[in-house]
């Protein structure tokens, strides 16, 4: 499944979502550690916070129990997969996030399915991209709800949206109009293909993005048509490089005090994917890649690289000798490629010999003969398999999230782990305009 994340409604209405403290005081940025005062944020080079009067009061806690984000207020206005990727991962860091959604439907993603799942009425796609967060709703052709975007602007330490080039400008909400409003504010942007160029105003899906990248030339086998990976790579790469240019743009505000402009780009994020071999391109000659016509699993690789099947199912098999691999596996005619060279000159003709003496014996037997000298192999499992591994469960890779309305999903959490402590949030992905009245209150009081 691929998810387009370039917006091209002019007419977007903004729409908040992200879970708030008691009282709405964009969290500053920096926490003092357990037994001292706060910290004077105001000197510029004092940690990356906020101005004291902007910052809750709150209890410093135990470390243990401290995210690193934990004081910054993030506005949501992106939809989709790359924009809301970004924003999720500062929530998991401990960031206040905001949706910031169109009344009338709010995030396109809502209606984005993935199978046909649903819960609450909106798409599974969605509650796993947008848990943690809150959201409001705003139409930016009322001046109410302008009034009430500009104040939570003013009072953001980041903002996130992913329009297609020249929409953000016609809303109004333009990097270069809302600094004026918070120069402290860093402010995200993703794009389909940058603002500049003849693809400028393409569509920017996931789908087309790796089309036109190159990257599905890379897989498949010699033959096949070109072969798209089956996940939406480059909208969770490009939500990646947005959270990191945000990060660094965060600590230069802590030395400097002033905000910044991230841009990121699904197509630049795709092309810095692919720098391993799109570098070996630009310096042997503009060769183009040669995918393997046997079991390809890396076109710049030599045998043995490869996913092979054996009599119960499937080995991977990294790079190594292949002089050794027909010594473990008691393969005599692999003895005959004794120079390296050949192991990616003869490439297909290894791999064909590998191919039909693996599918012998069931992978444990395989694998058994090769690990125990160290030769890189792989059992191949499937999403059932890995569930019920002891490897995977000891990872507690997956957490409950619970809605507003008491629906719960299954999920993956954060990959990071921070001090020994894993990343963790019951909070489920809001209804449009679920926290309204409740951050308006904030806003204005009442």
């Amino acid at each position: 499944m691929a998810a387009a994340d370039s917006i091209s409604s002019d007419g977007f209405e903004p729409q908040p979502g992200s879970p708030p403290p008691a009282r709405f005081e964009p969290r500053g940025d920096v926490y003092p550690p357990a037994g001292r005062g706060p910290r004077n944020v105001s000197d510029p080079a004092d940690g990356l916070g906020r101005e004291d009067h902007v910052r809750p009061q709150v209890d410093s806690g135990t470390p243990e129990s401290f995210k690193p984000l934990e004081g910054l207020l993030v506005l949501d206005f992106s939809q989709f997969l790359s924009g809301p990727s970004a924003a999720l991962r500062l929530a998991d860091l401990g960031a206040r996030v905001i949706k910031v959604e169109r009344p009338d439907g709010g995030d396109l993603c809502r209606r984005l399915y993935i199978s046909n799942l649903e819960l609450d009425g909106d798409s599974t796609l969605f509650h796993s991209i947008n848990r943690n967060k809150e959201s409001v709703s705003a139409n930016l052709k009322n001046p109410d709800d302008l009034r009430f975007v500009r104040a939570l602007i003013e009072k953001a330490d980041v903002m996130i949206q992913n329009f297609r080039p020249g929409v953000i400008e016609r809303i109004g909400l333009h990097y270069e109009a809302v600094r004026e409003w918070n120069p402290r504010l860093v402010y995200g942007e993703i794009t389909g293909y940058g603002k500049t160029g003849p693809w400028s105003g393409k569509p920017g899906q996931d789908l087309l993005v790796q089309s036109l990248s190159g990257l599905a030339w890379l897989n498949g086998d010699a033959g096949q048509p070109p072969v798209p990976f089956g996940l939406s790579v480059a909208d969770m790469f490009a939500g990646a490089h947005l959270a990191q240019g945000i990060l660094a743009c965060l600590v230069r505000r802590g030395v400097t005090g002033k905000g910044g402009y991230v841009e990121v780009s699904l197509l630049e994020s795709i092309l810095d994917l692919q720098f391993e071999v799109l570098t070996t391109h630009l310096n042997d000659g503009g060769k183009l890649p040669e995918r393997s016509a046997v079991n390809n699993a890396h076109a710049y690789l030599g045998a043995p690289y490869g996913i092979y099947r054996t009599s119960d199912g499937y080995i991977a098999l990294a790079m190594g000798s292949v002089i050794q691999l027909g010594q473990l596996l008691e393969c005599e005619a692999l003895a005959a490629f004794h120079d390296p060279s050949t192991w990616f000159t003869c490439r297909d003709e290894i791999k064909a010999i590998l191919s039909g003496h693996l599918a012998k014996r069931p992978t444990a037997y395989w694998i058994f003969r090769l690990e125990p000298a160290d030769y890189w192999c792989a059992d191949v499992l499937n999403w059932k398999q890995l569930l019920e591994h002891e490897a995977f469960r000891a990872l507690h890779m997956t957490q409950t999230t619970v809605n507003g309305s008491g629906a719960a999903l299954a999920t993956t959490r954060c990959p990071i782990r921070i001090d020994g402590k894993m990343l963790l949030s019951p909070v489920g992905a809001p209804k449009i305009g679920e926290h309204n009245s409740k951050i308006k209150a904030e806003v204005f009081g009442g």
